[in-house]
């Protein structure tokens, strides 16, 4: 019998997380309680109000007709006005053309390189980044250039070191502040120099913003779309999920180049029927509800942060503050003299916290494991309290 998969799917680098799976059942086994802070899924639900829109919407006759892949108007004009709330004027969009729904951003993520690139056309995507930037253009048999994030560069990535004949064969750029799993941001500054950039080359710039509203100490994350003339060179996505608790929900939306967006569409309409409309109403009332008074999800994570860090910088553990998102990045101890795989497997075996190596997201991410807050204090702070004790016995070996 021939070999099940293709090469494109066995190229795929999910192996970490089967293997994941097996440490932590290893450790439940061996009579550990597990935490589990290896997936960031949120974990409190949305508003009460939102959720009862949607029960409402759900009881409707209607509600099982299939939807419009592009999203209804209603959708895109709540995402076009919320957006002109959260990031000004420079970012007015038109619902018709330049916003369309997606299941999730990743469901844009997925599919984008399909609409943008042809085989052999070169995708540059961040090194530490989230998975699917690489997998999704690995997929649509384009050439994945990763650009480090150095940290002594801010953990911007340096554009004029980037070869020229990469440039050259470039179709598209994609980069994600607040950053997953760095946990940092950037300035307008640098946006406006990415914009620069991109039309210089004529490159399409690809903006995850998905942590739009989990920025903590007073930072206000900001738009590339607030550049001006940005949207004649980019797209960016936003996403529900973290910002107001609808990840299983599966909604977000693609804002900006109506080139890009056309062509986003035209890829989805051969593969989906859009998103279900309860959860389009849902989203509409989250986001108008939001340009009344923020859903404050940051509050939670800051505090989060707060009370998880607090005892882990006690025990001397050199981790930087997170500006954002809902993780930590921490490297692993010297004391340890392992890999970042070999530690979270330690880290498991030890402690039942099960965490994510930082090779997961790129070579960049050797010796760096990602931390996600996605439980209540009172587990998060028992989670760090172990932590805490097996970073004390490593320096004492």
């Amino acid at each position: 019998m021939k070999s099940i998969g293709s090469n494109r799917v066995h190229g795929l680098g999910d192996a970490i997380f089967a293997e994941m799976e097996n440490w932590k059942q290893e450790a439940a086994a061996n009579g550990l309680s597990i935490i589990n802070l290896g997936i960031g899924s949120p974990d409190q639900p949305p508003s009460v109000a939102v959720r009862e829109l949607f029960a409402t919407e759900v009881r409707k006759d209607d509600a099982f007709r299939y939807p419009l892949s592009e999203g209804s108007m209603a959708f895109r004009e709540a995402a076009a006005e919320w957006l002109v709330h959260r990031f000004g004027v420079e970012v007015e969009l038109d619902p018709v053309s330049q916003v369309t729904a997606l299941m999730g951003s990743q469901d844009g993520l997925s599919h984008l390189p399909i609409a943008l690139g042809d085989i052999g056309d070169v995708a540059l995507v961040p090194d530490p980044g989230y998975p699917i930037f690489a997998a999704a253009p690995m997929f649509a048999g384009l050439e994945v250039v990763r650009v480090p994030l150095l940290a002594s560069n801010g953990y911007l990535p340096d554009l004029e070191a980037i070869p020229a004949d990469i440039v050259r064969r470039a179709r598209y750029m994609i980069l994600n502040y607040p950053n997953n799993p760095l946990a940092v941001v950037a300035d307008l500054a640098f946006f406006a120099r990415w914009v620069e950039w991109g039309r210089e080359h004529g490159i399409v710039l690809v903006h995850d913003l998905a942590y739009s509203e989990l920025a903590f100490d007073g930072v206000r994350p900001v738009s590339v779309l607030q550049v001006p003339g940005a949207a004649d060179v980019a797209v960016e996505f936003h996403s529900l999920s973290k910002s107001f608790n609808l990840g299983g929900s599966r909604i977000g939306f693609l804002a900006g180049n109506a080139e890009v967006i056309r062509a986003l569409r035209m890829v989805k309409s051969n593969f989906d029927y859009g998103v279900f409309e309860p959860t389009q109403s849902a989203a509409i009332a989250a986001l108008r509800a939001d340009m009344q008074a923020p859903f404050g999800a940051a509050r939670v994570y800051e505090q989060r942060r707060d009370a998880f860090l607090r005892p882990l910088l006690a025990a001397g553990w050199p981790i930087d503050v997170p500006q954002a998102t809902m993780f930590v990045w921490a490297p692993v101890p010297t004391a340890a003299g392992m890999s970042a795989r070999a530690f979270t497997r330690e880290v498991v075996r030890r402690t039942g916290v099960v965490v994510t190596p930082g090779d997961a997201f790129g070579a960049q991410g050797a010796g760096f494991i990602r931390i996600a807050l996605v439980q209540e204090e009172s587990m998060l702070l028992e989670a760090a309290g172990r932590l805490a004790e097996y970073y004390k016995e490593l320096k004492k070996v």
